[in-house]
């Protein structure tokens, strides 16, 4: 294993932020995590700390093992500060809840950012393979992989009954959350997204907002993932899934078209409007640029504006969280100074001037 430094990570660009591959215009990232727990020792939230202690070095010391992760980074979330934590968080890297009580917690990221292992979070493993657009067979082939090799060193716990044992029931059987990140304006503009929410739910699937459970939609994004594992398949969860995000992107590309079809001059003006507002603002809050990017976004989509990439945009997602504008500028800053570096930054990656 290698060495990280997390300020490096600031300028990089994250493999699921690349806005290409397979319906980048719709989809712009693809998760698909495995939960497992070691045999012979209680869920992380019933386990005393030498428990927890021992659980995280053994882990630890088989990851340094592990061909798979020979270039992955190992973190101890105690010695990382709190923005740091934070700025894992928005990288989409660990979960808020890994982000504290953070004794005895450990973070393992690879190469490109694809990879991710929490350890010690509800769960004593929680696996995940991040890629951009909609990738949900290549994310599973790597982290059933990845799972495979670790199975030959660890052994995990496991019921013939239930299939893998996890802290929380609706993940137990195959431990397996799969996830995809869609960007739906359009059918939030016209006022259908509930009746989307409403069929997803009757399938067994479940819609979050960008931060995964808990979660706001915000922007348009959502997040579309299975909702329980136990008596299911993978074939079968990832089947399903394949499934309704197929439909849904077709949902919104129709309503795509009759946008520009019948409401052309207004679907223009919103789009041209947030553009100018990004251009221009000298202050502004990360809920109004997450608006306004996804309205950009759209544009670009459409072919409305040009000059700026799927890519450049998804950068500035990420850029505008809070830990990031802090990282950027290392140093702290307040919600005001923040709004005003946040508008600074957008300006300079989009042309608009000082």
């Amino acid at each position: 294993m290698v060495k990280m430094d997390l300020n490096d990570l600031v300028n990089e660009k994250s493999e699921w932020l690349r806005g290409e591959g397979p319906r980048s215009d719709i989809v712009m990232s693809t998760r698909v995590r495995l939960a497992r727990n070691l045999d012979g020792y209680p869920f992380f939230s019933r386990a005393k700390d030498e428990q927890r202690k021992n659980v995280l070095e053994k882990l630890v010391s088989v990851f340094k093992k592990n061909d798979l992760l020979k270039d992955a980074a190992l973190i101890r979330i105690k010695d990382i500060s709190e923005v740091d934590r934070e700025f894992l968080v928005e990288r989409h890297l660990m979960s808020q809840e890994h982000a504290v009580c953070v004794e005895r917690k450990g973070l393992v990221v690879g190469k490109g950012e694809i990879l991710s292992i929490m350890i010690n979070e509800e769960d004593h493993l929680r696996m995940q393979i991040l890629r951009s657009a909609l990738n949900i067979r290549e994310a599973w082939t790597a982290i059933d992989a990845l799972d495979t090799s670790l199975g030959k060193s660890l052994t995990f716990a496991y019921s013939n009954r239930f299939g893998y044992l996890t802290a929380c029931p609706t993940n137990t059987g195959t431990g397996l959350r799969a996830s995809v990140m869609l960007h739906l304006p359009a059918l939030e503009m016209t006022g259908q997204i509930e009746k989307v929410y409403e069929a997803i739910s009757k399938l067994g699937l479940t819609i979050r907002g960008f931060y995964g459970e808990g979660s706001e939609a915000a922007g348009n994004f959502f997040q579309i993932s299975n909702q329980v594992a136990l008596g299911h398949s993978e074939g079968d969860i990832l089947d399903n899934l394949e499934r309704v995000i197929n439909r849904t992107i077709s949902r919104e590309e129709q309503t795509r078209g009759y946008l520009i079809d019948k409401k052309k001059r207004e679907t223009q003006d919103g789009i041209f409007r947030s553009y100018g507002t990004l251009k221009s603002a000298r202050i502004i809050t990360s809920r109004e640029t997450i608006k306004l990017l996804s309205a950009v976004r759209l544009g670009v989509d459409l072919g409305i504006i040009s000059g700026i990439d799927t890519s450049s945009l998804n950068e500035i997602l990420l850029l505008m969280h809070p830990a990031h504008l802090q990282k950027i500028n290392s140093k702290q800053l307040s919600s005001h100074e923040r709004d005003i570096k946040r508008a600074d930054m957008i300006r300079g990656k989009i042309g608009g001037g000082n």
